[in-house]
């Protein structure tokens, strides 16, 4: 899920990263918005937002605003660069180290959040979009730009335009690669829309550590990766044990 990248990258692989973090999106995105008001998982009403605040001369709005948009591309760039880093170290972690990052911040604003919620809400979702930048930098990475998970503008003009195709794609083959995108921009709507029901249904009695159920989603995500990795290698390592008895 999170290792195969290039030709060894299938559809399942995507669908199972795109289930994990779109669930994880989908709660970020609606308990921050009943946090503090405010898109935490994508940028694009913040930027008609700070164009308003600029044209009013209210500059300070205008600025807070920028600062939106500017952690949810500090967040891609970060997490790029150290994809970018470690692939020079250890290609193993180089994609389990961004999303443990996006762990622990979650983390820790699941125990302070609701503090920054009364002291600095500006300063809460400044960390979400940032930690929702990363994420979405770090599954566009994998995916070789099929996988977006935090935003669903973009997935709903694809789904548009792939769902009219289905009355003029005629061949077997064209069918059938439609049908699997098709499939995937379903997965990570519905489990968007999931993580956002369960968000909403438990902010009132959780507040901010619904975050933590994010966190914990993540968590698992990873050592299921780890797990599932280690056991191919055993049975490659016993499949190459026995090659080399036969011989």
């Amino acid at each position: 899920m999170f290792r195969h990248k290039g030709k060894t990258r299938t559809l399942k692989h995507n669908l199972r990263i795109a289930t994990l973090l779109s669930f994880v999106a989908g709660i970020v995105n609606v308990g921050g918005f009943l946090a503090v008001q405010r898109l935490t998982t994508n940028v694009t009403g913040h930027f008609a937002f700070f164009v308003d605040e600029m044209l009013k001369l209210n500059f300070w709005m205008g600025f807070i605003y920028f600062l939106y948009i500017f952690f949810f591309f500090l967040g891609s760039f970060t997490s790029n660069l150290i994809v970018e880093i470690i692939t020079k170290k250890n290609d193993r972690l180089i994609y389990i180290i961004p999303t443990i990052i996006e762990t622990v911040i979650l983390l820790l604003l699941a125990v302070f959040g609701q503090f920054l919620v009364e002291k600095n809400p500006n300063l809460l979702a400044c960390t979400l979009l940032f930690s929702m930048g990363l994420q979405n930098s770090l599954v566009t990475k994998i995916s070789n730009s099929t996988v977006r998970t935090t935003h669903l503008t973009g997935l709903f003009t694809d789904l548009g335009i792939e769902l009219s195709q289905l009355l003029f794609y005629k061949e077997k083959e064209q069918r059938k690669k439609l049908f699997a995108s098709i499939k995937l921009r379903f997965t990570i709507i519905t489990f968007f829309f999931w993580g956002g029901i369960l968000s909403g249904v438990l902010y009132s009695s959780l507040q901010l550590y619904v975050l933590a159920i994010a966190a914990a989603i993540l968590l698992l995500g990873i050592f299921y990766d780890d797990l599932k990795f280690k056991i191919i290698m055993k049975n490659r390592g016993q499949i190459d044990e026995v090659k080399t008895d036969e011989e």
